[in-house]
């Protein structure tokens, strides 16, 4: 499960797993080589930075960010993603070239918009020994933003004017169900119900209904009530610590939800990045400690740069 959203320049995710999978952060030079599984090379022209397994020299993202601020993420679509051979007069890419593909070429969702069209996923793994993850996208620049979701009846692509992804049901589940929660507000909230001009008996009254849950469906709900009356700053450090608190407020504590298989599902680590400047921040379920690193310095390397995660606690005594 993950949660994903775009707001003010900001791109927050959590990235919610029963397990670690050698995630790592990334950063692609320009011109990479890319082998492609419909037989090309492909060689980005933008630079990109995100959390990734690297294989083979390849890096796998979950999500990234280029040099021009597009921002794409990948989040899990059990039981509805659906991929398929290859198919004559169409671009034809796997899942995990997807990331990559779009982020190394386009600047813009109005560019992706032009060209979405003719995409066509292949169900092809990366290796046999590591099957596909049942994915659906977000694709967001600091405009707009995008759903893709390749289906049983293809691919299917939606405006997001929400500028949220969380996971199953399908996208336009979760248009219609936040009419649903019209009626909360921020404000102290007003007797409506009598004439006896009741008071409430503390803050937050105007939030009752709110979803509490960890359900793809209650955190879409809820990461758009936060975002949507979230305070930004003109400080940066500021505005991290909101993006993080907003991601904080949905994320998953070990032992809160359980798997099918009995496994603990968790927010494996939360990340930000900064749409304007290329820096990526993060941080560990294990380390609460925000790290960043920059894009700009090395968008002109010859290779891939890899930065392991920190997970040791970093505790400041006083």
């Amino acid at each position: 499960m993950c949660t994903a959203f775009q707001l003010n320049g900001y791109f927050g995710r959590n990235l919610d797993l029963e397990t670690t999978f050698g995630e790592q952060v990334v950063l692609t030079p320009r011109h990479y080589s890319f082998p492609l599984k419909n037989g090309t090379l492909f060689k980005n022209q933008y630079a990109m930075i995100g959390m990734a397994t690297v294989m083979e020299n390849y890096p796998l993202y979950a999500e990234a960010m280029n040099e021009k601020g597009l921002c794409m993420a990948g989040l899990y679509f059990p039981g509805n993603a659906r991929y398929f051979p290859e198919q004559a007069n169409k671009t034809n890419i796997t899942p995990y070239e997807l990331i990559p593909y779009i982020l190394g070429q386009y600047q813009s969702v109005q560019e992706v918009k032009k060209v979405i069209d003719r995409f066509h996923l292949l169900d092809i793994p990366f290796h046999e020994k590591l099957p596909l993850a049942p994915l659906h996208w977000i694709i967001a620049d600091q405009k707009e933003s995008l759903i893709l979701e390749s289906t049983e009846s293809g691919l299917q692509v939606y405006q997001d004017a929400f500028h949220i992804l969380t996971n199953n049901p399908p996208y336009p589940y979760h248009q219609w169900n936040v009419h649903n929660y019209m009626h909360l507000t921020s404000s102290y909230p007003q007797d409506h119900l009598t004439d006896q001009s009741l008071k409430p008996y503390g803050n937050g009254f105007g939030t009752i209904g709110i979803p509490g849950d960890f359900s793809p469906a209650s955190r879409f709900v809820k990461t758009l009530w936060l975002k949507e009356n979230a305070v930004m700053s003109e400080k940066e450090e500021e505005n991290i610590s909101q993006i993080f608190h907003i991601l904080d407020a949905v994320a998953m504590v070990k032992g809160s939800v359980k798997t099918a298989q009995n496994q603990e599902d968790y927010t494996v680590y939360s990340c930000c990045m900064n749409m304007n400047d290329g820096a990526y921040y993060y941080k560990t379920y294990e380390n609460n400690q925000i790290h960043c690193i920059q894009m700009k310095n090395k968008v002109s390397a010859s290779q891939l740069s890899i930065y392991p995660l920190n997970r040791q606690q970093n505790i400041q005594y006083q």
